[in-house]
C-alpha cells in the first residue's frame, strides 16, 4: 500500500477530520448531517495523556511502534475517542488513539482480522 502520508509522517501533514457520535440506526439523522459507517477491523489503541498540541505520540506510533511491530497500516479511518477525561490542551487530558492495522503476515495467525489490540498503559512522551 502506498500511503506516503503515514510512511513519511510529519505533524504538519494535512488530513480530514470528522466529529462523530455512535447511533443505533440512521432512521432519525438530521438532513444537515452526513452518515458515516466505520468499517470493522483490527485496531491498535493507544491511551494518551497530555496536551493536545503534543504530537510526539504520533511520532512514536508511526516512527517507532508501527515499524518495529508485526503490523502495518490498514486502509481504514484512524480516529480518537475523547471521553470524560478529555480536557482540550490540558496536561492531564486523556484520550484514546485508534490506528487501523493488519498483520504483516496472514490473518490466520490471529484467528481472524477482527480482533482489537488495546495498549493499557498510558503513553507519556
Amino acid at each position: 500500500m502506498n500511503r506516503p502520508h503515514f510512511t513519511h509522517f510529519k505533524p504538519t501533514n494535512e488530513f480530514e477530520r470528522w466529529a462523530t457520535v455512535e447511533v443505533s440506526d440512521f432512521d432519525h439523522v438530521p438532513k444537515q448531517m452526513e452518515k458515516f459507517v466505520l468499517q470493522s477491523g483490527l485496531y491498535a489503541v493507544f491511551n494518551f495523556k497530555g496536551m493536545s498540541t503534543d504530537t510526539s505520540i504520533f511520532q512514536y506510533i508511526f516512527g517507532t511502534w508501527l515499524p518495529s511491530s508485526e503490523y502495518e497500516l490498514d486502509n481504514r479511518p484512524h480516529f480518537e475517542v475523547l471521553g470524560d477525561k478529555y480536557k482540550n490542551n490540558h496536561p492531564a487530558s486523556e484520550e484514546e488513539i485508534w490506528i487501523p492495522i493488519k498483520p504483516k503476515t496472514l490473518c490466520l495467525s490471529l484467528g481472524g482480522c477482527s480482533r482489537l489490540l488495546r495498549f493499557k498503559q498510558a503513553v507519556n512522551l
